[in-house]
């Protein structure tokens, strides 16, 4: 430093200042850009405008003379330079090079400017932190002031030392620009690396971008209202349009399991129970070897031989069923259901989370219950040999197995053993004499499913194929069609029906379920067709959806006048209100009206719908990744029906698995025509199923 001020004693010595507002061709200049700053030179003038050779490549543009500064004037005499490496100006990239720059020189010229006060221009300062004035040494200077230094602030080619106040905040913009820019820089490797990273690890900023794409994957955001950094760098790797290419984003980086169901996401079923739910289950586990309201009025059936009919791994028992043989020599049936609501109080806690969820979900991996397994599957569960509170449904049945007398009534009951339908097959086949209850039934409902059919119940039973997931593996497992099964189904049928007639007689509101007529093909049309899965596909497309409403109306496929779905108050929403409104009645209480059923119906059943969607996406995720395992094998099928002739898409059943599934199928195909299945491409990362069907 004191070398300069040997060299420099005056600030007012300096040389003459440049002529910088008069450009002449061949002038070098500085030329300001947002993409970078660049020298030139000037080619020709154009009133306010000149042309330049720009760069060492000499790109020949047009730019206004405002955005250009002076570095240095043409000599005069000197023939016009075809560029920067022409004479005189002889520049060459390498010199530069703004590492070549004496950092303690810059430092030095600031604290004597600062000092001075003064201005100088730019051959003076590059004569005093270069050591000269020639173009390369006056190029580089320039390029440095414009660079990202702060000691000085040039101005119409002025340049005068920043104080220290000043300095403080640009350095702090300066570091935080920095690091600005080092999480864009992190931020775009890790999307390009596409490997496993921890959340929690990351900076606030990174883990709340990657937070939005999680957002977006799940549909609660799209991708309009991402933040505009996290668009672009979407765009950059053209995952800006496609949620499935984002979700394999997602995937690679670990936040994202393979198997997550999209749909899921932020909806009351990912969070699971709150601790504060779980601490309420526990003490109403607890509360229910207590006295509760209306115990003392129950009926003690527990001595009735009951039976529970569940598939094996059942955990949450909502129904048993069990036969009185009265007096007379009549049979009573005894359908026999959960009371949950014996323990949950209306509009508590425990009892709103339940309606957010309105049913049970059934997934490959599991079921996710309406209420915390510790009621589900203890006191609300009807257990063998274990007294609990339930509602018993009887009915006794005319000879053409018309409904006859029928009741409701709260009652304890003590199932006496539970059975997996394999085995309750079994004890209707062998209906051994010391046990005849389940033969006795089997033919009791059998009655009651004939007289339906008579008044126009559709019966499509089929074997069904379900993709279930145990340790990680998809499975296919197939529930066929068992006597058992069939007459579990009829006596909830039955239950669903005298709990709508009494409440039909009495004028109580509930969730009735029902069904409009459809326009069946004609009777010779239907019988030309193969009875089974072919002519059960061609009633199916003529059905219209189910639907829910305060008045009793009639089901059409189940050949009923009026119904409501009653036997599952564990799983369904829906049950558990019927079984309210039934209590307010006998209670002498004013149970709700249809106005304030229609409102409470309106909010569980939104709640379904979505738990249907969720189930129906997880199904099919897990039949894509079954199929990814079997890509290649083939299959027979039938042909059932057309989805979209236009694309060759048709429904074909697949005995082997019980499953009905979408397949491009031959333009001249039949119902009932025989073919051969191959999986054609399949993506379950991408929900991306083709499956091609060809003649047999």
């Amino acid at each position: 430093m004191h070398a300069l001020w040997r060299c420099f004693p005056s600030l007012t010595q300096k040389a003459d200042p440049l002529a910088s507002s008069a450009l002449q061709p061949g002038d070098l200049v500085g030329v300001q850009e947002s993409k970078g700053n660049q020298l030139a030179v000037v080619e020709s003038l154009q009133g306010s405008k000149a042309r330049l050779k720009l760069g060492f490549d000499r790109k020949s543009v047009v730019l206004p003379q405002r955005q250009l500064d002076l570095i240095c004037p043409l000599p005069s005499g000197a023939e016009l330079p075809d560029g920067l490496g022409a004479s005189p100006w002889h520049l060459k990239a390498e010199q530069l090079d703004l590492s070549r720059l004496d950092r303690r020189s810059w430092g030095a010229a600031w604290l004597l400017l600062l000092e001075s006060d003064e201005t100088v221009e730019i051959d003076f300062f590059s004569d005093l932190v270069c050591g000269g004035t020639n173009p390369s040494q006056l190029a580089l200077c320039w390029l440095a002031l414009m660079g990202p230094q702060l000691w000085f602030r040039y101005k119409q080619d002025q340049i005068k030392a920043r104080s220290a106040g000043e300095l403080k905040p640009l350095r702090r913009q300066q570091r935080l620009k920095a690091l600005e820019q080092q999480v864009e820089q992190r931020w775009k490797k890790l999307l390009s690396a596409r490997q496993q990273l921890d959340l929690q690890s990351l900076p606030p900023a990174l883990s709340n971008r990657l937070e939005q794409l999680m957002d977006v994957v799940s549909g609660s955001l799209e991708f309009a209202q991402l933040d505009r950094v996290v668009q672009q760098s979407l765009v950059g790797l053209r995952l800006d349009q496609d949620r499935a290419d984002l979700r394999l984003l997602l995937v690679d980086l670990g936040l994202w399991d393979p198997h997550q169901l999209a749909s899921m996401a932020g909806t009351t079923w990912s969070s699971g129970f709150s601790p504060a739910l779980l601490e309420e289950a526990e003490r109403l586990v607890e509360l229910n070897t207590s006295e509760r309201p209306g115990d003392s009025e129950r009926i003690d059936l527990c001595d009735q031989r009951c039976v529970t009919i569940d598939d094996e791994d059942t955990r949450d028992i909502d129904d048993g069923i069990a036969l009185e043989r009265r007096e007379d020599g009549t049979q009573r049936l005894w359908i026999h259901i959960a009371d949950p609501g014996r323990l949950i109080d209306q509009d508590s806690a425990l009892d709103l989370e339940a309606r957010r969820r309105g049913s049970s979900l059934y997934l490959a991996k599991g079921n996710l219950p309406m209420f915390p397994d510790c009621l589900s599957t203890g006191p609300f569960s009807l257990r063998a040999r274990t007294r609990t509170a339930a509602w018993s449904i009887w009915a006794e049945l005319t000879s053409d197995g018309e409904l006859g007398d029928h009741g409701i009534q709260r009652s304890w009951v003590q199932p006496t053993y539970r059975l997996s339908y394999e085995d309750a097959d079994e004890l209707i086949e062998l209906a051994p004499p010391e046990d005849t209850d389940l033969a006795e039934l089997d033919a009791l409902l059998s009655r009651r499913r004939d007289c339906r059919v008579r008044n126009g119940a559709l019966l499509m039973d089929l074997p069904e194929g379900r993709i279930r997931c145990r340790d990680g593996q998809p499975s296919l497992e197939v529930s066929e069609p068992g006597r058992s099964r069939q007459m579990v189904a009829e006596a909830m049928i039955l239950a669903g029906a005298v709990v709508a007639r009494i409440a039909e007689v009495q004028d109580l509101a509930l969730p009735f379920r029902s069904q409009l007529p459809a326009d069946l093909p004609p009777s010779s049309e239907l019988e030309a067709l193969p009875d089974g899965a072919v002519r059960f596909a061609a009633i199916k497309r003529c059905l219209s959806r189910g639907l829910m409403g305060t008045q009793p109306a009639a089901h059409f496929s189940l050949g009923l006048a009026s119904y409501a779905q009653a036997t599952s108050p564990i799983r369904r929403y829906g049950d558990l209100v019927v079984q309210r409104q039934f209590q307010a009645q006998l209670n002498g209480e004013e149970a709700l009206d249809r106005d304030a059923m229609q409102l409470l119906i309106s909010d569980f059943d939104a709640a379904v719908r979505e738990g249907i969607g969720i189930s129906r996406e997880d199904q099919r995720h897990w039949q894509q990744v079954w199929f990814e395992l079997h890509h290649k094998e083939q299959w027979a099928a039938q042909f059932l029906r057309w989805l979209r002739p236009q694309d060759q898409l048709g429904l074909v059943r697949i005995d082997d698995l019980a499953m009905d599934v979408a397949a491009e199928c031959p333009r001249d195909s039949e119902p009932g025509e025989g073919l051969l299945v191959n999986v054609q491409h399949v993506d379950s990362a991408r929900d991306q199923l083709r499956l091609v069907a060809s003649a047999h």
